[in-house]
C-alpha cells in the first residue's frame, strides 16, 4: 500500500524538506521501503557547499526507521527518538547529488524494546547499493525525559 508524503509526515517529527522520504512503496511488521527524489535539490537541508555527501544516506536510513515506527504506532506520530548508534555502515559511492533518478530505501526492524528500536538499512540507486548499516535508536517514553 503506497503511502504519499503528506500522509507519511504525519507519522514522523520530520517536517518540510527535512522529511526525507517522499513515499511508502510497503510495509509490514518487519520493515519498510520508501522512495525518495530530493537528493539532487540543491536546496537539500543536509547538503555541504555543493555536494550532498553518501554519509548522509545514515539519515535516510534513520528517518526510514521513523516512518516505520509511526506505521507500527497504528498512525500515530512516532515517539521521539535520538539515534545512539550506527554499526557496519558501509557507504558504496562519495556523493548522490549526482544520481539522477529515485532513490530506494529498505529497514528491517532486527529488534523493538519499550524504549529502543535497532534496524538493518539498506540503501539503493536502480541496482547500485549505495549504503547499508545498523542503527540503534532510544525512544523518549511518555512521562520521560531525555
Amino acid at each position: 500500500m503506497r503511502i504519499e508524503r503528506e500522509a507519511l509526515q504525519k507519522l514522523v517529527p520530520h517536517q518540510g524538506n527535512m522529511c526525507l522520504w517522499d513515499a511508502v512503496l510497503g510495509w509490514d511488521a518487519q520493515g519498510i521501503t520508501l522512495e525518495a527524489g530530493n537528493h539532487t535539490d540543491p536546496e537539500h537541508p543536509l547538503r555541504l557547499g555543493d555536494a550532498l555527501h553518501a554519509v548522509h544516506l545514515c539519515e535516510y536510513g534513520a528517518q526510514a526507521m521513523a516512518v516505520h515506527g509511526g506505521l507500527l504506532a497504528q498512525g500515530q506520530p512516532s515517539a521521539a527518538g535520538m539515534l545512539v548508534a550506527l554499526r557496519d555502515v558501509q557507504l558504496h559511492c562519495a556523493r548522490i547529488d549526482t544520481l539522477d533518478g529515485l532513490l530506494r530505501g529498505r529497514a528491517t526492524l532486527l529488534a523493538n524494546g519499550a524504549g529502543s528500536q535497532q534496524y538493518a538499512f539498506e540503501i539503493h540507486h536502480g541496482q547500485q547499493l549505495l549504503a547499508q548499516g545498523r542503527a540503534a535508536v532510544m525512544l523518549q517514553l511518555p512521562g520521560t525525559q531525555q
